[in-house]
């Protein structure tokens, strides 16, 4: 089944909208649209007609180049907004076989036993453990035979009234939305690999104005959290501590930010106020800037992890992406600061998926091709999302064991619910007990024959076989 999917990521410094197509499992871009954010700041909508035309003009240019009319997005939503907690939810499983409908049932009950704020909206649902019979660290219950059934669930909520100012702001830009994925949610999504999942890592995101963090281990997201800093930070500090305009700090920034060599040489800058004067600054100066808000940005995050208290189950370390990891030296740095920990730097790969334009090559780019992947099924592997609906990638197969009734319920809608192969054959089977419940009935009443339910007969002495029967009863 072919699907045109759109995907939308709304951040701080940049609009990007991306259109693909879904074929066969396989994820294909073929358009896509990026703009300069307006009315968003640090993650924030601070105004929605400013944010809805940033949204629209980036929905447009994908849509010229896809030649698509698709009208319905998967949406990001910052970190700024989100909150988590946890929850456990326990169940009995009256038919002893654990299928998508027992799974549902259980992660539905650790959201209702969990104690939701009444000014928050649930976004995910994220099972971390399962438990079968007591046995803990199950990592799939689908399919185990189990008469009880117990999860540990991540909650990641949201403002209630952000979510709505989210809404109201791409339903302006004519826009539907169908789905809404936490911005640190869909970058781990690109980046990690399932070695990292299996080992555990934290996944940072660093933005133009903001720096998204989660962490996995287990089976999803443990925690996530938020900081209000990101590459503009370096930028206006360049500018103040050089009297030089905002966009030649940006310049500055991207040809001569380096955070591991220094050098003495020295360039000439225009003067904030008074372009048509130059000041003279050493590098060193640049170099210093740059490394004191970027070693900063990075305690902090460390900070983060440790207060996680999952920094042990991090075994592969910390992924970093996003614009602000292009600074030379960036993952030096971070490994000095995260205790030794293993620190790799992750971009979108055409191996997760097709038409990847060379634009869209860069950690700029894993938020959004994060949201293309979960919707392709890419998700963990239960949750309830924003809809409250149970995805998953399963099709339930008890009921080839003679097991669940209701199993036609839990295949998902391009699955066939009657197998067509097995129509003959079950009509043979029922046939044949048909015929054996005659056999065994006639057997039942041969067995329950006597004698004396012979009629009498005046003819009885000239009848050889009422003879015999006479002869018999009188023998016994």
């Amino acid at each position: 089944m072919n699907e045109t999917i759109l995907a939308i990521d709304i951040g701080s410094t940049k609009i990007c909208a991306i259109i693909a197509e879904i074929q066969n499992g396989k994820t294909e871009i073929i358009g896509h649209g990026i703009t300069k954010s307006q009315g968003i700041k640090k993650g924030v909508i601070t105004n929605i007609e400013l944010a809805s035309k940033s949204i629209k003009k980036a929905v447009s240019g994908a849509k010229r180049i896809s030649g698509s009319s698709v009208s319905t997005a998967t949406v990001s939503i910052s970190n700024a907004y989100a909150k988590s907690i946890n929850s456990t939810g326990i169940v009995n499983i009256p038919h002893k076989d654990i299928s998508i409908t027992e799974i549902e049932r259980v992660i539905q009950t650790a959201l209702y036993n969990a104690n939701v704020p009444t000014e928050y909206d649930v976004i995910h649902v994220l099972p971390y453990n399962f438990k079968v019979d007591y046995q803990d660290f199950i990592e799939d219950p689908y399919g185990m035979n189990a008469s009880r059934m117990e999860v540990d669930v991540n909650i990641i909520m949201t403002q209630k009234s952000s979510l709505s100012n989210l809404i109201k702001t791409v339903q302006s830009a004519g826009i539907e939305i169908d789905g809404v994925v936490l911005n640190g949610y869909a970058s781990a999504i690109t980046t990690m690999g399932e070695d990292q999942k299996e080992l555990g890592a934290a996944v940072i995101d660093m933005g133009g104005q903001t720096c998204n963090l989660i962490i996995h281990t287990g089976n999803s997201i443990r925690y996530n959290d938020f900081l209000s800093v990101g590459s503009n930070h370096i930028t206006n500090d360049l500018s103040m501590a050089l009297h030089t305009p905002l966009q030649i700090a940006e310049g500055v920034k991207i040809h001569y930010g380096d955070l591991i060599n220094n050098s003495t040489d020295v360039i000439e800058l225009p003067v904030i106020g008074d372009e048509e004067s130059r000041n003279e600054v050493s590098l060193e100066i640049i170099h210093s800037v740059i490394l004191a808000r970027v070693e900063e940005t990075l305690m902090l995050l460390a900070k983060s992890v440790n207060k996680s208290l999952l920094k042990e189950q991090i075994g592969a370390g910390v992924i970093l992406t996003g614009g602000m990891t292009k600074l030379k030296g960036m993952r030096e740095l971070a490994q000095a600061i995260f205790d030794g920990m293993p620190v790799h730097i992750a971009q979108p790969e055409e191996k997760d998926i097709g038409g990847l334009f060379d634009e869209l090559k860069d950690p700029a780019f894993s938020t959004v091709i994060g949201l293309l992947l979960y919707r392709g099924g890419k998700h963990t592997e239960y949750e309830i999302n924003i809809n409250k609906e149970l995805l998953h990638s399963k099709h339930d197969y008890t009921n080839s064991f003679g097991g669940r009734p209701d199993v036609q319920e839990e295949l998902p809608k391009s699955a066939p619910k009657t197998d067509l192969g097995n129509i003959e054959l079950t009509e043979t089977i029922r046939s044949t007990q048909e015929k054996h419940k005659i056999e065994v009935k006639r057997e039942e009443e041969a067995s329950s024959f006597t004698f004396e339910q012979l009629p009498d007969d005046p003819l009885e002495k000239s009848n050889p076989i009422k003879r015999f029967a006479n002869w018999a009863r009188q023998l016994f």
